[in-house]
């Protein structure tokens, strides 16, 4: 795994051995950051939930985003974060929290904390992507263009929620057996 474009492309990350999580692959990344590119402004704010290694959070530092939260509550995955922002030079540019996404997403709500863009990839069996978009509409964490990008591979099951939601989904991309769904 690896930065694919910015400040520090081509770095290589380092990764969970673990089969609790699954990093984003590399195509999946790279498109997705071709149709947000224009979304990621230098004042941007992001917040990359369920973090994993962190490279989507690092993904947006190295293409120029102001500051990005990531989160996991795996102790695990909080010190592989950290390494591959000290690989990538952008401890500065980043928050990490060790948290569930719940307590995690109420303490920035206390801290009127509000994101251009949420990033969102749950462990896919946990069926918690729903639960995790409310929690973030009810805590008003959104910033007025905001969007929530969901990494999943239960596309119908997510739209179906999302729907009863009355989100706007305005873009939806298949990967293999991953999708992509694009809420503001």
């Amino acid at each position: 795994m690896r930065v694919i474009s910015g400040s520090a492309r081509g770095t290589k990350l380092d990764t969970i051995e673990s089969i609790n999580t699954r990093p984003t692959l590399d195509r999946v990344k790279e498109s997705f950051f071709n149709i947000i590119q224009k979304d990621i402004e230098e004042d941007s704010v992001v917040l990359d939930l369920f973090a994993g290694s962190g490279s989507i959070g690092i993904e947006f530092i190295s293409r120029g985003c102001k500051k990005a939260y990531l989160c996991d509550k795996s102790y695990e995955a909080i010190n592989i974060i950290k390494k591959n922002l000290q690989k990538t030079r952008f401890t500065e540019s980043a928050i990490v929290i060790n948290k569930d996404y719940k307590k995690c997403l109420k303490n920035l709500s206390e801290e009127n904390i509000k994101f251009d863009i949420i990033f969102l990839d749950p462990p896919y069996d946990a069926n918690i992507a729903i639960d995790a978009v409310k929690t973030i509409l009810s805590l008003n964490l959104l910033n007025e263009t905001g969007k929530i990008i969901i990494e999943t591979d239960r596309e119908e099951r997510e739209l179906k929620g999302f729907k009863e939601l009355n989100l706007n989904v305005y873009d939806c991309r298949k990967y293999g057996r991953v999708s992509l769904i694009f809420l503001s």
